[in-house]
Protein backbone atom coordinates (compact mmCIF):
# COMPACT_ATOMS: atom_id res chain seq x y z
CA UNK A 1 0.00 0.00 0.00
CA UNK A 2 2.59 2.35 0.96
CA UNK A 3 4.32 1.72 -2.38
CA UNK A 4 1.42 2.28 -4.45
CA UNK A 5 1.35 5.76 -2.71
CA UNK A 6 5.14 6.22 -3.26
CA UNK A 7 4.58 5.33 -7.35
CA UNK A 8 2.22 8.80 -7.70
CA UNK A 9 4.91 10.76 -6.52
CA UNK A 10 7.67 12.30 -8.39
CA UNK A 11 11.31 11.47 -7.88
CA UNK A 12 11.64 15.09 -7.17
CA UNK A 13 9.22 15.74 -4.54
CA UNK A 14 10.73 12.78 -2.40
CA UNK A 15 14.69 13.37 -3.19
CA UNK A 16 14.20 17.93 -2.85
CA UNK A 17 16.17 18.09 0.17
CA UNK A 18 18.28 15.45 -1.05
CA UNK A 19 19.04 17.57 -4.24
CA UNK A 20 19.34 20.88 -2.45
CA UNK A 21 22.44 19.07 -0.12
CA UNK A 22 23.75 17.68 -3.02
CA UNK A 23 23.34 14.14 -1.49
CA UNK A 24 22.18 12.67 -4.75
CA UNK A 25 22.68 13.04 -8.14
CA UNK A 26 20.75 12.32 -11.65
CA UNK A 27 23.20 9.79 -13.99
CA UNK A 28 23.66 6.55 -15.24
CA UNK A 29 25.60 3.89 -14.05
CA UNK A 30 26.16 0.08 -15.02
CA UNK A 31 24.71 -0.55 -11.51
CA UNK A 32 21.47 -0.50 -10.69
CA UNK A 33 19.38 -1.48 -7.10
CA UNK A 34 15.78 -0.64 -6.90
CA UNK A 35 14.16 1.85 -4.62
CA UNK A 36 10.80 1.92 -2.38
CA UNK A 37 8.99 4.11 0.13
CA UNK A 38 7.51 3.51 3.62
CA UNK A 39 5.35 5.69 5.59
CA UNK A 40 7.27 7.05 8.22
CA UNK A 41 5.12 7.61 12.33
CA UNK A 42 5.22 11.03 11.43
CA UNK A 43 3.44 10.89 7.84
CA UNK A 44 6.43 11.62 6.10
CA UNK A 45 8.37 9.37 3.86
CA UNK A 46 11.18 6.97 4.18
CA UNK A 47 13.52 6.43 0.92
CA UNK A 48 14.47 2.42 1.53
CA UNK A 49 17.17 0.62 -1.26
CA UNK A 50 17.71 -2.54 -1.64
CA UNK A 51 21.26 -3.13 -2.04
CA UNK A 52 21.09 -6.87 -2.17
CA UNK A 53 23.21 -7.89 -4.86
CA UNK A 54 25.67 -5.01 -3.64
CA UNK A 55 25.86 -6.42 -0.21
CA UNK A 56 26.16 -9.74 -1.56
CA UNK A 57 29.36 -8.73 -3.24
CA UNK A 58 30.81 -6.74 -0.24
CA UNK A 59 33.36 -7.98 1.90
CA UNK A 60 32.18 -6.78 5.67
CA UNK A 61 33.69 -4.45 7.87
CA UNK A 62 34.53 -5.73 11.23
CA UNK A 63 34.74 -2.91 13.56
CA UNK A 64 33.56 -3.62 17.15
CA UNK A 65 30.17 -1.81 18.26
CA UNK A 66 30.45 0.57 21.33
CA UNK A 67 28.90 -1.49 24.55
CA UNK A 68 25.95 0.07 26.56
CA UNK A 69 27.86 -1.19 30.24
CA UNK A 70 30.99 0.56 29.35
CA UNK A 71 29.77 3.27 28.32
CA UNK A 72 27.30 3.61 31.27
CA UNK A 73 30.28 2.67 34.02
CA UNK A 74 32.23 5.57 32.43
CA UNK A 75 29.60 7.85 33.71
CA UNK A 76 29.63 6.94 37.64
CA UNK A 77 29.88 9.83 39.74
CA UNK A 78 29.43 12.29 36.82
CA UNK A 79 26.51 15.00 37.99
CA UNK A 80 25.60 16.76 34.76
CA UNK A 81 25.50 15.18 31.29
CA UNK A 82 24.37 16.20 27.72
CA UNK A 83 23.45 14.08 24.80
CA UNK A 84 23.69 15.07 20.92
CA UNK A 85 22.55 13.57 18.20
CA UNK A 86 24.26 13.67 14.87
CA UNK A 87 22.06 14.75 11.88
CA UNK A 88 21.58 12.37 9.25
CA UNK A 89 24.04 10.54 10.20
CA UNK A 90 25.05 8.70 7.42
CA UNK A 91 24.72 11.19 4.96
CA UNK A 92 28.10 13.40 6.88
CA UNK A 93 29.96 10.64 5.07
CA UNK A 94 31.52 11.39 1.44
CA UNK A 95 31.06 8.28 -1.01
CA UNK A 96 34.48 7.70 -2.29
CA UNK A 97 34.66 8.79 -6.26
CA UNK A 98 34.91 5.60 -7.73
CA UNK A 99 32.56 3.95 -5.44
CA UNK A 100 29.60 6.46 -6.41
CA UNK A 101 28.29 4.40 -9.82
CA UNK A 102 27.70 1.22 -7.52
CA UNK A 103 25.22 3.43 -5.63
CA UNK A 104 22.70 3.87 -8.36
CA UNK A 105 19.30 3.62 -7.88
CA UNK A 106 16.05 3.48 -9.78
CA UNK A 107 12.79 5.05 -9.23
CA UNK A 108 9.44 4.49 -10.61
CA UNK A 109 9.93 7.07 -13.19
CA UNK A 110 12.80 5.31 -14.95
CA UNK A 111 15.25 7.41 -13.59
CA UNK A 112 18.74 6.95 -12.40
CA UNK A 113 19.91 8.47 -9.06
CA UNK A 114 23.54 8.15 -7.26
CA UNK A 115 24.49 8.88 -3.94
CA UNK A 116 27.25 11.63 -3.06
CA UNK A 117 27.06 10.43 0.20
CA UNK A 118 26.55 7.08 2.24
CA UNK A 119 23.42 5.76 1.63
CA UNK A 120 20.97 3.52 4.32
CA UNK A 121 21.14 0.02 3.52
CA UNK A 122 24.40 -0.79 2.30
CA UNK A 123 26.09 -3.37 4.63
CA UNK A 124 28.99 -1.25 5.74
CA UNK A 125 27.69 1.54 6.24
CA UNK A 126 27.08 1.57 10.10
CA UNK A 127 30.83 0.31 10.40
CA UNK A 128 31.69 2.86 8.94
CA UNK A 129 29.86 5.52 10.26
CA UNK A 130 30.51 4.12 13.88
CA UNK A 131 34.43 3.63 13.17
CA UNK A 132 34.59 7.34 11.58
CA UNK A 133 32.74 9.24 14.91
CA UNK A 134 34.71 7.29 16.99
CA UNK A 135 38.13 7.52 15.47
CA UNK A 136 37.43 11.68 15.26
CA UNK A 137 36.30 11.96 19.01
CA UNK A 138 39.03 9.76 19.87
CA UNK A 139 41.10 12.80 22.32
CA UNK A 140 37.23 13.27 24.39
CA UNK A 141 35.94 9.61 24.71
CA UNK A 142 36.36 9.41 28.30
CA UNK A 143 34.20 12.28 29.02
CA UNK A 144 31.94 11.97 25.95
CA UNK A 145 31.43 8.28 24.58
CA UNK A 146 29.62 7.56 20.95
CA UNK A 147 27.02 5.48 20.21
CA UNK A 148 27.00 5.45 16.04
CA UNK A 149 25.08 8.69 16.18
CA UNK A 150 24.47 9.25 19.57
CA UNK A 151 27.33 11.47 21.55
CA UNK A 152 27.15 11.74 25.80
CA UNK A 153 28.90 13.83 28.20
CA UNK A 154 29.49 13.60 31.33
CA UNK A 155 30.90 15.99 33.82
CA UNK A 156 31.82 16.16 37.77
CA UNK A 157 33.63 18.08 39.85
CA UNK A 158 37.33 18.22 40.29
CA UNK A 159 40.49 19.57 42.24
CA UNK A 160 38.87 23.24 42.54
CA UNK A 161 36.19 23.34 39.74
CA UNK A 162 32.64 23.25 39.72
CA UNK A 163 30.85 20.06 38.12
CA UNK A 164 28.96 22.96 36.01
CA UNK A 165 32.33 24.66 35.29
CA UNK A 166 33.88 21.09 34.04
CA UNK A 167 30.88 20.12 31.93
CA UNK A 168 31.19 23.27 29.88
CA UNK A 169 34.23 22.75 29.62
CA UNK A 170 33.77 18.98 28.11
CA UNK A 171 30.64 19.99 25.71
CA UNK A 172 33.44 22.94 24.07
CA UNK A 173 35.84 20.53 23.57
CA UNK A 174 33.84 18.10 21.85
CA UNK A 175 31.85 20.85 19.71
CA UNK A 176 35.04 22.15 18.76
CA UNK A 177 36.24 18.79 17.23
CA UNK A 178 32.55 18.67 15.48
CA UNK A 179 33.29 22.13 13.79
CA UNK A 180 36.57 20.84 12.87
CA UNK A 181 35.62 18.02 11.36
CA UNK A 182 32.33 19.05 10.02
CA UNK A 183 30.06 17.16 11.95
CA UNK A 184 26.06 18.05 12.52
CA UNK A 185 24.31 18.04 15.41
CA UNK A 186 20.45 17.92 15.39
CA UNK A 187 19.42 20.77 17.78
CA UNK A 188 16.05 19.30 18.21
CA UNK A 189 17.04 15.85 19.89
CA UNK A 190 20.19 17.91 21.73
CA UNK A 191 19.70 18.10 25.60
CA UNK A 192 22.50 20.08 27.55
CA UNK A 193 23.21 20.41 31.46
CA UNK A 194 20.79 18.00 32.60
CA UNK A 195 20.77 15.82 35.44
CA UNK A 196 19.45 12.45 33.24
CA UNK A 197 19.43 11.73 29.87
CA UNK A 198 18.16 8.80 27.27
CA UNK A 199 20.64 6.05 26.28
CA UNK A 200 19.93 3.37 24.47
CA UNK A 201 16.54 2.88 26.02
CA UNK A 202 17.32 3.80 29.79
CA UNK A 203 17.40 6.80 31.75
CA UNK A 204 20.73 7.74 32.97
CA UNK A 205 21.66 10.35 35.77
CA UNK A 206 23.51 10.94 38.48
CA UNK A 207 21.16 8.91 41.04
CA UNK A 208 21.70 5.88 39.14
CA UNK A 209 20.23 3.79 36.14
CA UNK A 210 16.20 3.36 35.47
CA UNK A 211 13.70 2.66 32.30
CA UNK A 212 12.66 4.67 29.90
CA UNK A 213 9.32 5.35 30.51
CA UNK A 214 8.25 5.38 26.92
CA UNK A 215 10.07 1.65 26.24
CA UNK A 216 7.66 0.37 29.25
CA UNK A 217 4.50 1.85 28.32
CA UNK A 218 3.46 -1.70 26.72
CA UNK A 219 3.75 -2.89 30.54
CA UNK A 220 1.49 -0.14 31.95
CA UNK A 221 -0.96 -0.63 29.12
CA UNK A 222 -1.21 -4.60 29.27
CA UNK A 223 -4.72 -5.51 29.00
CA UNK A 224 -6.40 -7.43 31.52
CA UNK A 225 -7.13 -11.23 30.45
CA UNK A 226 -10.68 -12.21 29.36
CA UNK A 227 -11.21 -15.17 32.08
CA UNK A 228 -12.25 -15.12 34.96
CA UNK A 229 -10.71 -12.56 36.77
CA UNK A 230 -11.04 -11.58 40.25
CA UNK A 231 -10.64 -8.38 42.41
CA UNK A 232 -7.65 -10.40 43.88
CA UNK A 233 -6.21 -11.33 40.51
CA UNK A 234 -6.40 -7.77 39.61
CA UNK A 235 -4.55 -6.89 42.55
CA UNK A 236 -2.03 -8.80 42.05
CA UNK A 237 -1.34 -8.33 38.21
CA UNK A 238 -1.21 -4.30 39.20
CA UNK A 239 1.64 -5.16 41.72
CA UNK A 240 3.34 -7.28 39.44
CA UNK A 241 3.03 -4.50 36.71
CA UNK A 242 4.02 -2.13 39.02
CA UNK A 243 7.23 -3.73 40.48
CA UNK A 244 8.40 -4.14 36.63
CA UNK A 245 7.65 -0.71 36.54
CA UNK A 246 8.95 1.16 39.76
CA UNK A 247 11.56 -0.97 40.36
CA UNK A 248 15.10 0.28 42.38
CA UNK A 249 16.72 2.38 40.11
CA UNK A 250 19.84 1.03 39.29
CA UNK A 251 23.30 2.07 40.83
CA UNK A 252 26.13 2.99 37.92
CA UNK A 253 29.33 0.79 38.65
CA UNK A 254 32.05 2.23 40.57
CA UNK A 255 35.38 0.91 40.86
CA UNK A 256 35.95 3.07 44.01
CA UNK A 257 33.42 1.33 46.08
CA UNK A 258 32.97 -2.49 47.06
CA UNK A 259 31.06 -4.98 45.14
CA UNK A 260 28.82 -7.49 46.50
CA UNK A 261 27.64 -10.48 44.41
CA UNK A 262 24.24 -12.01 45.39
CA UNK A 263 23.92 -15.43 43.88
CA UNK A 264 21.28 -18.15 44.13
CA UNK A 265 20.16 -21.57 41.94
CA UNK A 266 17.47 -23.44 41.97
CA UNK A 267 16.47 -27.34 39.72
CA UNK A 268 16.16 -24.59 36.75
CA UNK A 269 17.81 -21.67 36.71
CA UNK A 270 20.73 -19.39 37.87
CA UNK A 271 20.70 -15.85 38.44
CA UNK A 272 23.21 -13.14 40.85
CA UNK A 273 22.37 -9.40 41.40
CA UNK A 274 25.93 -7.37 41.46
CA UNK A 275 25.38 -4.58 44.22
CA UNK A 276 27.32 -1.82 46.12
CA UNK A 277 27.19 -1.73 49.90
CA UNK A 278 28.85 0.70 51.93
CA UNK A 279 30.87 -0.07 55.11
CA UNK A 280 28.20 0.64 57.35
CA UNK A 281 26.13 -1.75 55.68
CA UNK A 282 23.19 0.86 56.33
CA UNK A 283 20.05 0.18 54.27
CA UNK A 284 19.91 2.55 52.08
CA UNK A 285 23.47 2.04 51.18
CA UNK A 286 22.39 -1.30 49.35
CA UNK A 287 22.25 -0.51 45.56
CA UNK A 288 22.17 -2.97 42.94
CA UNK A 289 24.22 -2.21 39.91
CA UNK A 290 23.12 -5.57 37.72
CA UNK A 291 20.34 -8.15 37.33
CA UNK A 292 21.30 -11.80 36.05
CA UNK A 293 19.89 -14.54 35.28
CA UNK A 294 19.33 -17.49 32.54
CA UNK A 295 17.63 -21.05 32.83
CA UNK A 296 19.98 -24.08 33.26
CA UNK A 297 21.78 -26.36 30.24
CA UNK A 298 20.11 -29.28 30.04
CA UNK A 299 23.27 -31.40 31.38
CA UNK A 300 23.51 -28.35 34.25
CA UNK A 301 19.94 -29.99 35.32
CA UNK A 302 21.46 -32.65 36.27
CA UNK A 303 24.04 -31.01 38.70
CA UNK A 304 23.52 -31.72 42.24
CA UNK A 305 23.02 -28.68 44.47
CA UNK A 306 26.42 -27.95 45.41
CA UNK A 307 27.83 -27.74 41.73
CA UNK A 308 24.96 -25.58 40.70
CA UNK A 309 26.53 -22.83 43.78
CA UNK A 310 29.49 -22.32 42.29
CA UNK A 311 28.49 -22.91 38.54
CA UNK A 312 25.87 -19.59 39.74
CA UNK A 313 29.48 -17.87 40.85
CA UNK A 314 31.41 -18.49 37.72
CA UNK A 315 28.55 -16.95 35.75
CA UNK A 316 28.55 -13.74 37.55
CA UNK A 317 32.57 -13.62 37.33
CA UNK A 318 32.36 -14.29 33.24
CA UNK A 319 29.76 -11.28 33.12
CA UNK A 320 31.53 -9.02 35.06
CA UNK A 321 34.94 -10.22 35.24
CA UNK A 322 36.40 -6.12 34.68
CA UNK A 323 34.10 -4.90 37.76
CA UNK A 324 34.78 -8.35 40.14
CA UNK A 325 38.94 -9.61 38.74
CA UNK A 326 40.05 -5.94 39.75
CA UNK A 327 42.71 -5.47 42.40
CA UNK A 328 40.69 -5.54 45.24
CA UNK A 329 38.30 -8.34 46.99
CA UNK A 330 34.72 -9.16 46.56
CA UNK A 331 32.05 -10.68 48.59
CA UNK A 332 30.01 -13.28 47.09
CA UNK A 333 26.63 -14.15 49.36
CA UNK A 334 24.99 -17.88 48.63
CA UNK A 335 22.11 -18.99 50.69
CA UNK A 336 23.79 -23.30 50.43
CA UNK A 337 24.59 -24.38 53.63
CA UNK A 338 27.87 -27.00 52.42
CA UNK A 339 29.94 -24.09 51.18
CA UNK A 340 30.25 -22.01 53.97
CA UNK A 341 33.22 -21.04 55.27
CA UNK A 342 33.76 -23.27 58.66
Amino acid sequence: MATASWKSISDRQILADRLAAHHVREDTSSHLSPTFCVRKATGGWRIVHAFNKLNAATVPAQTPIPRKDVIIDGMAKSTILSSMDLRDGFYQILMRERDIPYTAVSTPSSMLWEWLVMPQGISNAPATFNRCVTNLLRSVREFAPSYFDDLFVHGRAMDVQTDMKVHRLHVRKVLTLMREHNLYANLKKCIFVASEIPLLRCIVGKHGVRPDPEKIEVITDWPNEEWEWSADCQRSFEGIKQSLIQSPVLAIADQDRPFHVVCDASDFAIGFALMHYDEDDAEDSKRVVCYHSRQLQPAECNYPVHDKEPLDMKYALAKYRVDLLYDRPFIVFTDHASLQTP
